[in-house]
């Protein structure tokens, strides 16, 4: 019950933060002054009707209950105020209201018949600083001390008529304490707005810096992406060009001229356009292993054979290795099953042959040896080519890592060869002496013996 009641209090539509901390207090304000005013006076009519319906009693009583009332009509007024958002227009009025009859009851009784109420015009002094701010607070200071100056001067002409002197004796301490209270009041709540401003700016502050940093940062995200993309293309663009030179290479054979009939160019012409459209065939394929890979689609894992998938390559291979160089495949004939793309174990072989195909001479050897040992098919890739340096070697399968120029390198070949494995449940090593040669080592777990060594056969 209380709960919701504070519940319903803070639902204020204010808008100023420092009024919305203060809307709670002056709303049970306006509610006590509401409610009790209206109940005393009601209590003092029932208990003294006899003599306010005679005429013994002054003027002045009926117009001080009345003066009463208004003050708890200002209060109901304000809160309403206060519930439709209007909470300095609420305190103004409340405020104004209390001067008023406070004025009026000290010119009519005089200051001696009002002094008790001095909590009272405290509590207005208090309301006008800590909720309208130093200028309310010294004009109500200001209104105050003419009104007790007032009442005074009626007690001088009434109470204290044969000694008006008399009538000002209580001044001077009473000012004082009012001036007092109104310093206080003053300094307090100016070091309190001093305090929520610096407070506010620093607010201000540390979100601009939060909304630069956000910007800086989807800035850096943005420049990231972009660079990544650029050498995610890039690296695609060169694994393509190998799918490309052995095209190339296959075309270029037609102007080979082996004296042969016209009929044997011919059969051997459609013999290189069947590796050109077998070679674009298996460009497409890696295509669209990219695009999986990139998405982390594993679905198009299936059971083959490894050295018979080498050997099929062998001619692209070849190919891609160029004339000058020595391309030998070797198996022990039995039989490799692995699971895994078949694109993406292409692919494995297209780079690490690329690879050393850059590091070797006209008249160098690149090596393929397939083995079963126990549950793992191993292959060796091994170049006599000019080999890397230990640290190089060390730091081959960081993406974009390449001691390449910048034009003819990514960075991405290797990276991707590593993580075709480690997604397959292998693992890649490799062994480099400067000046002697390159061997990389791919170990595969062996798939299922039940499954048929046949390409493209997915096990049951």
């Amino acid at each position: 019950m209380l709960r919701s009641f504070l519940r319903w209090l803070d639902r204020a539509p204010i808008e100023d933060p420092v009024d919305r901390r203060n809307a709670r207090v002056i709303q049970l304000l306006l509610l006590f002054l509401g409610v009790t005013i209206p109940a005393t006076l009601a209590f003092a009519v029932i208990v003294a009707w006899s003599q306010l319906v005679s005429s013994e009693v002054h003027w002045s009583t009926h117009a001080s209950l009345a003066m009463s009332l208004s003050i708890g009509a200002a209060a109901w007024i304000g809160l309403v105020l206060t519930r439709r958002g209007a909470f300095a227009a609420a305190v103004k009025l409340l405020i104004g209201a209390m001067l008023l009859v406070t004025t009026i009851n000290l010119g009519v009784n005089g200051l001696q018949r009002q002094m008790p109420d001095q909590l009272a015009q405290m509590l207005v002094l208090v309301l006008s600083g800590l909720v309208l701010g130093r200028g309310a607070l010294w004009t109500t200071l200001a209104v105050l001390v003419g009104s007790v100056v007032l009442g005074a001067g009626r007690d001088a002409m009434s109470v204290f008529a044969d000694a008006p002197a008399r009538a000002f004796y209580n001044l001077p301490p009473l000012l004082f304490t009012y001036l007092l209270v109104t310093l206080l009041i003053d300094r307090t709540t100016q070091a309190l707005r001093e305090s929520l401003r610096e407070s506010n700016e620093r607010g201000r502050q540390l979100a601009e810096e939060m909304r630069e940093r956000e910007r800086t940062h989807a800035q850096l995200i943005h420049a990231q992406k972009k660079e990544i993309t650029e050498r995610m293309a890039s690296g695609m663009a060169h694994d393509f060009n190998n799918i490309f030179a052995v095209i190339v290479g296959f075309a270029n054979q037609r102007h080979e001229d082996d004296g042969e009939g016209s009929r044997q160019r011919l059969v051997q012409l459609e013999g290189h356009l069947s590796d050109v459209e077998e070679t674009a065939r298996r460009g497409m394929a890696i295509s669209r292993r990219l695009l999986r890979f990139s998405r982390r689609d594993g679905e198009q894992a299936v059971v083959f054979d490894a050295a018979q998938a080498v050997q099929e390559l062998e001619s692209m291979l070849r190919q891609l290795l160029g004339p000058g160089i020595v391309l030998s495949v070797r198996s022990d004939g039995e039989a490799a099953p692995v699971r895994m793309d078949r694109s993406q174990f292409e692919l494995m072989l297209l780079n690490i042959a690329s690879n050393a195909r850059d590091a070797l001479s006209d008249h160098g050897r690149f090596e393929i040896d397939i083995d079963r040992d126990g549950d793992r098919v191993r292959i060796h890739l091994r170049d006599n080519g000019s080999g890397m340096r230990a640290e190089v070697a060390a730091r081959i399968f960081e993406p974009f890592f390449s001691t390449k120029p910048a034009d003819s390198g990514t960075g991405l070949g290797l990276a991707v060869v590593n993580e075709l494995v480690t997604e397959a449940g292998g693992g890649i090593g490799v062994e480099s002496i400067c000046g002697e040669g390159t061997t990389f080592l791919i170990s595969l777990p062996c798939a299922r013996q039940d499954s048929a060594c046949i390409p493209g056969h997915e096990p049951p």
